[in-house]
């Protein structure tokens, strides 16, 4: 029987590398049987959901036995109010991945080559190599996108280019005027990706205004998501913002009701959610700042993160540190698949756990 999936499936997806999540708390629980756990290892919102989208959520439960709107008509007349494009170019997806693989279906072809930087987020050669594409990576220089080394690697067949801005996992950012240079080098018949989930997070004001290539009519995506700042992970609510004719080229191999009705109306209360939102960027903010601190008295290096999360080196296995952490009820992401075996990932969260985190890390580490 093996060798006959081998035989019909297609050949690409033997190729493929599962995504690793962070491990939820309920296998945490079960495995070993505690509970007092916090998780620090998706880039989770810890304020939980906004408590705008909590109410639209209760108030539409009655409705679940409906279909949704197949085409979220007011999710995506408000994203196009927000942000002063044409409602024709918003894409909402059942999570950015989602739109990251439709974006793969509808335009790449065997051989195309697609180029992303190395590491970065995982879906992009995920969604990538199931198309049969090449996957050109092009490692960090300094933990940051290599933007020079991205368009040096542009050949006949480059499709697509995929820019993770922060990048994750490193947290770094590239500045508007690097991002400028590089769209004035990089041909027009490339489409551009910038993957922006941890943008509301952005301190620095360098950060660019890529959605304003997409006004300018370039044949850019500019994706973002509801599962981070504004706390609806669960529910699987991610959007895009392009052309309207590459937004209707996507539109074309999309499954109908792929947005469930809780989370469209979740989505449309939390956009307008702007007392939470700040709300969340202070916790960041402060958290970021108390961790700084405190891994730096226990001499650790880090990358300074633009993000929710920090990456930190521990100057020893990732995985024993993980798992010793794990013992003390605390989930964190190792990063040896990144090519970072010493290294693990935090997300940054409420004080009291960011100074369990520490309390537990320095335990850890002192062994």
């Amino acid at each position: 029987m093996q060798d006959f999936v081998k035989n019909k499936a297609r050949k690409e997806i033997f190729d493929l590398k599962p995504y690793i999540p962070g491990k939820p708390i309920e296998e945490v629980k079960r495995e070993l049987g505690i509970d007092n756990i916090i998780k620090m290892a998706s880039n989770e919102n810890p304020l939980g959901p906004s408590p705008r989208a909590l109410e639209a959520i209760t108030k539409n439960l009655p409705q679940i036995h409906l279909y949704p709107d197949a085409n979220c008509f007011e999710l995506k007349k408000r994203l196009a109010e927000f942000y002063s494009i044409a409602a024709d170019s918003v894409l909402i997806g059942n999570g950015s991945d989602e739109l990251l693989k439709l974006l793969a279906e509808a335009f790449i072809n065997r051989d195309d080559q697609v180029i992303f930087a190395q590491p970065t987020f995982s879906e992009y050669e995920f969604v990538s190599l199931i198309m049969g594409a090449e996957c050109i990576k092009i490692p960090l220089k300094n933990y940051t996108l290599d933007l020079e080394g991205i368009f040096q690697a542009i050949t006949p067949k480059t499709k697509i280019i995929f820019i993770c801005n922060p990048n994750n996992p490193s947290g770094t950012m590239v500045t508007s005027i690097q991002i400028s240079t590089f769209m004035e080098q990089v041909p027009d018949d490339i489409i551009i990706v910038f993957d922006e989930a941890y943008s509301e997070y952005v301190e620095s004001s360098d950060f660019p205004d890529s959605l304003d290539y997409v006004r300018q009519g370039r044949n850019v995506i500019v994706s973002r998501t509801f599962s981070k700042i504004y706390g609806l992970a669960a529910l699987r609510a991610g959007y895009a913002l392009t052309t309207a004719a590459i937004a209707q080229a996507i539109e074309r191999v999309r499954e109908p009701f792929n947005v469930n009705t809780l989370a469209q109306v979740g989505a449309l209360a939390a956009l307008d959610d702007h007392e939470y939102v700040l709300k969340s960027k202070q916790l960041n903010r402060e958290g970021k700042q108390y961790l700084y601190a405190e891994l730096s008295r226990l001499g650790l290096n880090y990358v300074p993160s633009e993000a929710n999360f920090i990456l930190v080196d521990c100057g020893r296995s990732c995985r024993t540190v993980f798992n010793d952490l794990l013992q003390q009820g605390i989930i964190v992401r190792t990063c040896d698949h990144f090519g970072y075996p010493d290294f693990i990932r935090v997300t940054i969260g409420k004080p009291d756990d960011n100074q369990r985190f520490i309390k537990s890390l320095e335990n850890v580490l002192g062994k």
